[in-house]
């Protein structure tokens, strides 16, 4: 306890620190505050705000529920997600965009203004498609198309101005914004969550024990994610001796460490968004239903389970492949001056790494569906469905890195000025600090 007040209060005498928490912490009450004021023109007693399934039900979380509640910040950050994806994609497979890569500050900048340009155009699809899907005609209090025009408006300005916020705490707070504001909505569910379980185990399922098991299992699949998120296989690299002068560079071992789960929650997101095909098109096509199509769209199925750990762990090793470019890393260690000790450099370096990456993302790959499967297990053993979100899957895996990500600034700063970090052994390690040469955070 003397150790957590002493380093809040070396935290609170670097300025420059303080002065970013506090930024950070009034961006984010700007977006939560938004995330209550309802769309004009929708009557809120109208609304169904019950909880979704599916990829409604991870928008909704990742929007703090303001897309349940049609408010202005309903779409949230996912259409800058959605194009950040994109336009992360085209930088491997279309050279214009590699060639902006390679530019530098310059390739940045514009590469950031085809994200904002390409946002723009995707809200204003969902937009149209939420006003369209989600707020029902019961809800309206606007004659149309005045409606759809206005709420295709506020819904668009809301966005841009989300994105703005994740910028602007970039920039003069801590922590990467966007990411923080993903935590937040997700954050923001927790108490529901738990108070909901809390009365189901007192009104007769099981008590006080029942709950308190639960959330010990929850304290120990957070470590278990953390183990996933930090773990690193380090490659030693040795660099040849150069004597500049009377002075001596390089001649010291260092390493390479390549994550275990370098493609993030990436793999979940798109097994998720296949695993939505089934329900569509049982939606659109009734005749096409069958007892595997039904089963299919219950994420507590043993076939829906079996089916999303597959596709998870084919998604690790696809984007895996696209993220990781091992001959990229043998091409700049050789230009460095650098070698694997007993790997000769070039195609013989490049094909090790690559041993190696597909030796430690299988493991990876399968412990990433395990994470993923956990809220439907705990939601087979009697976990209310708002609380079992919590137990793995996107939420958790950003939750986690964020935080690791967080404290990880946190700490640098305190570092920097000579003051002991936030732990009395070892570091804070967050995602970005075993990020290695050809890999990208797919969260950020």
């Amino acid at each position: 306890m003397k150790k957590l007040i002493t380093t809040l209060t070396n935290i609170w005498k670097i300025e420059d620190l303080r002065t970013r928490i506090l930024n950070t912490l009034l961006f984010l009450l700007i977006y939560r505050v938004g995330s209550h004021i309802v769309l004009p023109g929708v009557d809120p007693h109208s609304l169904n705000q019950e909880a979704k399934d599916g990829i409604l039900g991870l928008l909704n979380m990742f929007a703090g529920g303001s897309f349940s509640r049609s408010a202005i910040f309903a779409l949230g950050v996912m259409p800058y997600i959605s194009a950040s994806i994109v336009v992360q994609l085209l930088g491997i497979a279309v050279p214009y965009f590699q060639k902006l890569q390679k530019e530098g500050e310059s390739g940045r900048k514009k590469m950031t203004q085809i994200t904002r340009y390409l946002t723009l155009a995707i809200t204003l699809v969902q937009a149209v498609a939420y006003i369209r899907s989600q707020i029902s005609p019961d809800a309206r209090t606007m004659d149309e198309p005045f409606f759809t025009i206005l709420c295709t408006f506020i819904l668009t300005a809301g966005t841009m101005f989300v994105m703005w916020l994740g910028e602007k705490i970039t920039d003069k707070g801590i922590g990467n914004g966007i990411s923080l504001i993903i935590m937040v909505g997700i954050i923001a569910q927790l108490p529901s969550g738990l108070i909901s379980e809390w009365a189901s185990r007192m009104d007769g399922h099981g008590g006080l024990i029942p709950f308190i098991v639960e959330i010990a299992a929850l304290f120990f699949v957070v470590v278990f994610t953390i183990l996933i998120v930090q773990g690193v296989r380090k490659i030693p690299v040795q660099y040849a001796k150069k004597i500049v002068g009377n002075k001596q560079y390089g001649g010291v071992r260092q390493y390479i460490p390549l994550k275990v789960n370098s493609a993030g929650v990436m793999p979940i997101i798109f097994a998720q968004a296949i695993m939505f095909v089934p329900t569509t098109l049982a939606q659109f096509f009734p005749n096409l239903q069958s007892s595997f199509l039904t089963s299919l769209s219950n994420f507590t199925s043993v076939a829906y389970n079996v089916t999303f750990a597959f596709l998870i762990i084919a998604f690790t090793f696809f984007y895996t492949a696209i993220m990781v470019n091992p001959q990229q890393m043998a091409d700049d260690m050789k230009k460095n001056g650098g070698f694997i000790p007993g790997v000769k450099p070039g195609l013989a370096t490049s094909g090790y790494i690559d041993s190696v990456i597909s030796k430690i993302t299988l493991p990876g790959s399968i412990f990433l569906a395990i994470i993923a499967i956990l809220p439907a297990i705990a939601s087979l053993l009697g976990v209310n469905s708002q609380f079992a979100h919590f137990y793995g899957g996107t939420s958790l895996l950003i939750l986690v890195g964020v935080v690791l990500d967080t404290l990880q600034q946190i700490e640098s700063h305190l570092l920097m000025r000579h003051y002991d970090g936030l732990m009395k052994s070892g570091r804070v390690k967050g995602r970005s600090a075993a990020i290695t040469s050809g890999v990208a955070d797919p969260t950020i």
